[in-house]
């Protein structure tokens, strides 16, 4: 049982909310069922997801018996003998994370697909993050896989994001060159640092509509966290990314557009998703 004191940084801010950013291992849905489930007791009580928390206020997570996961029943873009091309959902985990898989993942999913692929992330190239949704490319035989992280890891694959971000950059469109590393005090974040790896990202702002703008982000390096961690930097933080002092809100509102990359020697693809209307509600 993991026990957590609420201090005065987090005061105010919504209980799932809270407990989805500590243990980003479970989904906000599945904080929500633990909560009923009395998984979560705050003061040793039960408690709504939409508490907000007071200072000194005392959490405790007990890891649940249960399973909740569910097939998913993702879009397909795309899908040969080799590959396979997906629409994911915002809210879904790439894959687990640690010893208790709480949720169906998309390596889950691909499990069915694959063949003769070890390990709990079998056929899975790159990972969005659990609130990014949008394009995502998936082996299925081990010599695709190989062949795709390849291309990703020598910086070969073009990879176009949309985000709607707090206020309006200056300039509208830029490059973005700041070294990025994990942060020490918060090992599952990251920071803007001299002693980080290289990070740049090109960003050009479309539109933009009172507080909020979108912007297209071409990353060309890919560190973890590169584009909310570089956004939050410039003090446009993306909407819903509570990690980097986001603006709270219903979902991460960044978005994989488009991803070209080759499927095999010779044959370049590009394969693009357009975000939800109420990705774009904001802006519209």
């Amino acid at each position: 049982m993991n026990q957590i004191k609420i201090t005065e940084e987090n005061v105010g801010v919504r209980l799932d909310i809270y407990m989805q950013s500590v243990y980003p291992q479970y989904s906000r849905s599945t904080i929500q069922k633990l909560l009923k489930s009395e998984n979560i007791l705050v003061n040793k009580l039960p408690s709504r997801a939409s508490y907000k928390l007071k200072l000194d206020d005392k959490l405790k997570l007990s890891e649940p018996k249960s399973d909740f996961s569910s097939e998913l029943d993702l879009e397909v873009l795309y899908e040969d003998d080799d590959c396979v091309v997906i629409n994911k959902p915002e809210g879904i985990l790439s894959h687990s994370k640690g010893a208790i898989n709480m949720e169906a993942t998309v390596a889950s999913w691909l499990e069915s697909r694959i063949k003769n692929i070890p390990g709990d992330r079998a056929g899975i190239v790159h990972r969005l993050d659990r609130g990014t949704s949008g394009v995502m490319i998936c082996a299925k035989t081990k010599k695709a896989q190989l062949y795709l992280q390849k291309q990703f890891s020598d910086r070969k694959v073009k990879k176009v994001y949309l985000a709607i971000i707090a206020g309006s950059m200056d300039p509208l469109e830029a490059i973005i060159d700041m070294p990025i590393q994990r942060n020490p005090n918060r090992p599952s974040r990251f920071k803007v640092s001299v002693n980080g790896k290289n990070a740049t990202t090109h960003y050009k702002q479309l539109r933009n509509k009172g507080k909020y703008s979108l912007v297209e982000l071409t990353p060309q390096t890919g560190r973890t966290h590169q584009l909310r961690v570089h956004l939050a930097q410039m003090k446009h933080p993306i909407i819903g990314d509570i990690f980097y002092d986001g603006e709270e809100a219903d979902r991460l509102y960044l978005h994989a557009e488009s991803l070209e990359i080759l499927i095999r020697p010779g044959t370049k693809k590009i394969f693009t998703s357009s975000p939800s209307k109420e990705f774009l509600s904001k802006v519209d």
